[in-house]
């Protein structure tokens, strides 16, 4: 292949899901590297319909851009709670927390942003019972 791009089929990036205790919600497919990304981190999420991870992350230093493939659900950012669907693009500041829950029908992602070493911190219960 020329130097100067790369192509990548998104099902065939490995799904780290299960290796990160995500297995049971949802697909992760870390596509930067596939990608020969240097600067772009870029994930694919699948979330399993009617599914809340359990957990919400944020990033210190990095902003993040999502975007709504297919399905729906909500986004909880920070104390909002917002309902979502396919083509929303979700913009989410530095240190801002967010999670996701899958509507019956699945929510499929898209998250651009920059590639931080050591930026994500994890959010325990974050989802109200």
């Amino acid at each position: 292949m020329p130097e100067g791009y790369s192509v990548k089929n998104l099902s065939e990036v490995e799904d780290s899901a299960p290796g990160i205790g995500l297995g049971d919600y949802q697909q992760t497919r870390f596509a930067q590297g596939d990608l020969e990304a240097d600067q772009t981190g870029f994930t694919h999420h699948r979330i399993n319909a009617g599914t809340r991870v359990p957990f919400a992350h944020l990033h210190r230093e990095a902003e993040e851009v999502y975007v709504v493939l297919s399905g729906s659900g909500r986004v909880k950012i920070g104390d909002d709670v917002i309902e979502i669907g396919a083509r929303d693009a979700i913009r989410i500041a530095p240190g801002v927390a967010r999670g996701w829950e899958a509507g019956p029908d699945g929510l499929e992602l898209l998250a651009f942003g920059p590639q931080v070493e050591g930026d994500a911190e994890l959010i325990e219960n974050f989802w109200p019972q």
